[in-house]
């Protein structure tokens, strides 16, 4: 079989709970792994460096960019984030999957490069319910909000880009879909073919 392992693009507009979501994926699956990334803006309470993102200046981010060490970078809401490319491909060698959490942006840019991926996009049920899910958290002002609906409305536009679609009605639901998917491309020709060629050899 084919021992390495998936490259798994999550994206989704803010507050279609991408983050719960994959947590709840983390602990369900030994063999995923959750890609850090690099990201220009301030820590939120709770963030911590190395595990939630790898926090780095304008001027370091550029120097990464640079050096060809991100496999995307993107500016979402006036910051910039990316994917370092090292330990994405050290992972995926020793057949862990990978889930690049990323803006739609950043995996548009990992889709114009690489085909061995599996492109996910979540969604809330609305934008009605969207935007309750963000004012809930309590943490951003009217403007940001607006803001961070109309980057929805035009990430909505770009889902056609994505292999999947996942609905987040409920998240345990969210969660059944996606392992669902990863299921189904582990048994795609393409990971099973050096199998199939055991059979045949040892037939």
């Amino acid at each position: 079989m084919n021992n390495r392992g998936m490259l798994i693009i999550l994206s989704g507009p803010s507050g279609s709970g991408k983050g719960t979501i994959v947590r709840q994926l983390l602990k369900q699956r030994d063999d995923t792994v959750l890609s850090v990334s690099v990201t220009t803006r301030a820590p939120r309470t709770g963030e911590r460096e190395g595990v939630h993102y790898y926090f780095k200046t304008e001027q370091e981010f550029e120097r990464l960019i640079e050096n060809g060490e991100l496999l995307e970078y993107a500016e979402y809401n006036g910051d910039y984030y990316g994917t370092p490319v090292k330990p994405v491909e050290k992972c995926v060698r020793e057949g862990k999957n990978v889930i690049l959490e990323i803006e739609v942006q950043g995996a548009e840019k990992v889709m114009d490069k690489r085909e061995d991926i599996v492109s996910i996009f979540i969604t809330a049920p609305s934008l009605t319910e969207l935007e309750r899910r963000l004012r809930r958290r309590g943490s951003e002002t009217d403007a940001s909000i607006e803001q961070r609906l109309k980057i929805a409305r035009w990430e909505l536009t770009r889902a056609f880009r994505y292999d999947y679609v996942v609905l987040n009605d409920e998240v345990p639901l969210a969660v059944e879909r996606i392992q669902a998917i990863i299921s189904a491309e582990s048994m795609r020709f393409a990971r099973m073919e050096n199998f199939i060629l055991e059979v045949i050899n040892n037939a």
